[in-house]
Formats: structure tokens, C-alpha cells, sequence
């Protein structure tokens, strides 16, 4: 492997990282300490238990706007922090077997990757909340696609759950370069 790669998207990957548009690979490839911007549109959703299950995960606020991104990546793991709406979303993820893991707020979710038509695609196949393992089948509703137009870094991330309908959906780009 590369020693410029980061060791947790290519490690998950495999060869097929190297074919990934260049922004994502850039994002993904950095160590240390780094800063993004871009734009962000948020949508939330409106019922009692989307907007607790929001909370106790640190969802980003509903709106559009400016975006930071930092990204801390050390060999073993990644801490992300998201700043949307004058809020922090941070998470931590790092690499259990070929799974990609994302402790988020209370939950912890394990996230299969996939490239599928130039982009990573995150599917949900574990999650934990409190120390409680939950059925996948419950967040088949939760997912991310990193992608590239433009020559900026693209993303959309989506999360509805049974019952609580749509928790948040957010999407837009960063500057990599």
C-alpha cells in the first residue's frame, strides 16, 4: 500500500480505491489534520421520534449553508467533525475486518463499502445503541454515496428508521483540492 493512502478506506477497498475519481481519493488519502469547506442542504425530519433519535446522534440541524469538514487521520482510525449550522457533528470511525466502523452520538454503526459506478456506496450491516445490538434490517433506510463532479468531493447521506420516518438527509460538496 501506498504510504500516502490512509490505511482505512484503501485497506476496506482493496484496488478498487486506485479507480476512485481523484477528489474522493484526495479525501481519503490525506494524514494528519485536515480542513475542508464547502456547502451543505440539510433536511430533518418533523416527528417527536426522528428529532430525539437526531439528538442522541448529533444530527446536523435542518437548512443550507456553508460546510467544514476536519478530518484527523492517524493510522488506526479517523475523527471527523462536521460543522453545519453553527453545530458539531463528530464522529469517529476505524476498521474492524471489512467493515467500516462510525460511532456517531449513542450508536455505533459497522458500514459495508462498496465502489459501485466511481463512487463508495456505505451500507449499513450492524449497528449498536447503548451497548444493544439492533437488527440491521431496522436501518436499511441509512446509507452515504461519495462521489466527484466537477473536481469537487460530493456526498449524500440519508438516514430513515422504521416508525420514526426520516431522521435527516444531507447532501453537497467540499473542496478537496
Amino acid at each position: 500500500m501506498d504510504a500516502a493512502v490512509s490505511p482505512l478506506f484503501a485497506a476496506l477497498l482493496g484496488p478498487a480505491f486506485a479507480a476512485l475519481p481523484a477528489p474522493v481519493r484526495a479525501l481519503h488519502a490525506a494524514r494528519g489534520l485536515q480542513r475542508y469547506a464547502g456547502e451543505v442542504q440539510v433536511d430533518r425530519g418533523s416527528g417527536a421520534l426522528s428529532r430525539l433519535i437526531a439528538a442522541a446522534t448529533h444530527l446536523p440541524p435542518a437548512g443550507a449553508g456553508p460546510l467544514c469538514v476536519e478530518i484527523d487521520a492517524s493510522p488506526d482510525h479517523e475523527r471527523w467533525t462536521r460543522f453545519i449550522g453553527g453545530r458539531a457533528m463528530p464522529s469517529r470511525l476505524w476498521r474492524e475486518g471489512d467493515v467500516l466502523c462510525e460511532r456517531l452520538g449513542l450508536a455505533t454503526f459497522g458500514f459495508a463499502l462498496e465502489v459501485v459506478d466511481g463512487a463508495i456506496a456505505w451500507r449499513v450491516v450492524r449497528v449498536r445503541a447503548l451497548g444493544v445490538s439492533l437488527p440491521a434490517r431496522w436501518f436499511a433506510g441509512v446509507g452515504a454515496r461519495e462521489s466527484a463532479e466537477d473536481g469537487r468531493y460530493r456526498f449524500d447521506v440519508w438516514a430513515s428508521l422504521p416508525l420514526a420516518g426520516l431522521l435527516v438527509h444531507y447532501r453537497g460538496w467540499l473542496d478537496v483540492g
